[in-house]
């Protein structure tokens, strides 16, 4: 028993109702906050000073440059570096910027991922959901094919696209890189569509619905977010490759990345370091710009599909 005092017979202080209630606040200065938050903080910094780095200097003239501060922000911002980098930096023989290479990626990316994805979203459906014979063997080399360094193909392709009469031009460009994309964009695909609710798929078929009316009526609208990790993965892959580009291309329809690596490792004048750095974040900007804006369904489309399966 208890006393009206709320001790109890054998001393010990009851709770008589009257206190807070409820989980102990927690500290926000707590060593656990102090340790997270200092450590995002450096590793941010770490990733964000290269990039102001090259931000500030491809706003400098050369004389600035040449005092020597690389972190102090440009006492007068100029964008002629800017300009020349994209319409009058010399790549080899031509001296028209990175404009001509920029359209070069423009036309070799397009296509290449609409038809990759297509094409992989398709495969990953039927993958997930039509079992057919042989699909686990397809399956499993599609994995393999998924973790084949591109070096040991670059020969067997060269030879390919030779005889196909499409050696040295961007529509050779893009059967590579489509080929090359398709193993783990099916993959992804197939993840993310064993994740959707089976029943579905069963209720479909019930009502009569074929392969291509559940595939488009039901399996895309319910597939954003998959999609744009699958364009987000294709877009940064090919807008930044560079391999590939130099391979199976000529000078003429040289990709933005390969016109970059001349602009940046040419020997011939004064090296502008204010132009070599707008040139290379004229390069990154497209995929850069892509990524901030479909950001949260890149993550929430990695979440749901690539972990699962």
């Amino acid at each position: 028993m208890v006393d009206p005092t709320g001790i109890t017979l054998h001393g010990e202080v009851t709770d008589s109702g009257n206190g807070p209630r409820g989980p102990r606040p927690r500290r926000r200065f707590s060593r656990r906050n102090i340790f997270i938050y200092g450590t995002l903080i450096v590793v941010s910094l770490y990733y964000l000073l290269p990039l102001y780095v090259m931000v500030v200097t491809s706003l400098k003239g050369m004389p600035e440059i040449r005092l020597g501060n690389i972190f102090a922000p440009p006492m007068e911002i100029t964008f002629q570096p800017w300009v020349k980098a994209w319409a009058q930096a010399c790549t080899g023989l031509n001296c028209d910027g990175l404009s001509r290479g920029f359209m070069n990626s423009v036309i070799i990316t397009v296509p290449s991922v609409i038809i990759s994805i297509i094409i992989a979203s398709v495969n990953g459906y039927a993958l997930a959901n039509w079992r057919f014979k042989g699909a686990d063997v397809f399956f499993t080399i599609l994995i393999f094919g998924a973790f084949i360094p591109y070096q040991v193909m670059l020969y067997p392709m060269v030879i390919i696209l030779r005889e196909m009469g499409i050696y040295g031009t961007l529509g050779g460009l893009v059967l590579v890189h489509t080929v090359f994309g398709m193993p783990i964009l099916t993959l992804l695909f197939r993840n993310y569509f064993t994740s959707i609710p089976e029943e579905l798929f069963k209720a479909a078929r019930v009502d009569g619905a074929g392969f291509w009316t559940i595939y488009l009526k039901i399996m895309l609208p319910m597939s954003l977010p998959i999609f744009v990790v699958a364009m987000i993965i294709q877009v940064t892959g090919i807008w930044n490759d560079f391999l590939f580009g130099v391979v199976y291309t000529r000078p003429d329809t040289y990709p933005m990345t390969v016109q970059l690596n001349n602009i940046v490792n040419s020997v011939q004048g004064v090296k502008e370091y204010n132009v070599n750095m707008a040139a290379t974040l004229l390069t990154g900007l497209v995929p850069l710009v892509i990524y901030f804006i479909s950001g949260k369904l890149f993550v929430r489309g990695i979440a749901a599909g690539a972990v699962k399966g």
